[in-house]
């Protein structure tokens, strides 16, 4: 089981020194879809492009699609903190350090910090034909607060 560093009480420059990837700037361009504040930082923008998104806790984005005719999809790989993923009609699961969680296309999901905790993850979006991304409803806070 993956070490958790309890990272609630850190500020962002805190937490930052836990993780090995950037938090890198506050994720204005999809800002709208998210329920708190959120970081990326670009990782890689080659081959597979991946990047850092760093949630504070309580954050999370809204229940989206990746959509694609073939291929497609996304692949989260939490590296700091303490989060959550969900898809639709089925139970959220904790995503610790090391966890992997690979999330087909045309599926319904959400993803973000645990209440307690910060939260990273590297996220890849998988190649594919016709593909993009639908964003959906947000999690609202009595769902959120049942986990």
């Amino acid at each position: 089981m993956a070490e958790t560093v309890n990272t609630k009480d850190m500020t962002l420059d805190q937490y930052a020194e836990t993780i090995m990837f950037p938090v890198g700037d506050p994720n204005d361009g999809f800002a709208q879809y998210f329920i708190g504040q959120s970081y990326l930082a670009p990782v890689s923008t080659e081959q597979i492009p991946f990047f850092n998104v760093t949630f504070e806790p309580r954050c999370r984005n809204n229940w989206h699609i990746h959509h694609a005719t073939e291929g497609g999809g996304q692949m989260l790989v939490c590296v700091g903190g303490r989060g959550w993923y969900q898809e639709w009609g089925k139970p959220a699961q904790q995503m610790l350090p090391g966890d992997v969680v690979h999330i087909p296309a045309n599926t319904k999901h959400w993803h973000g910090a645990a209440a307690d905790s910060w939260f990273s993850h590297l996220a890849f979006e998988i190649p594919g034909t016709d593909t993009s991304n639908e964003w959906l409803e947000p999690v609202d806070d009595a769902h959120y607060d049942a986990l």
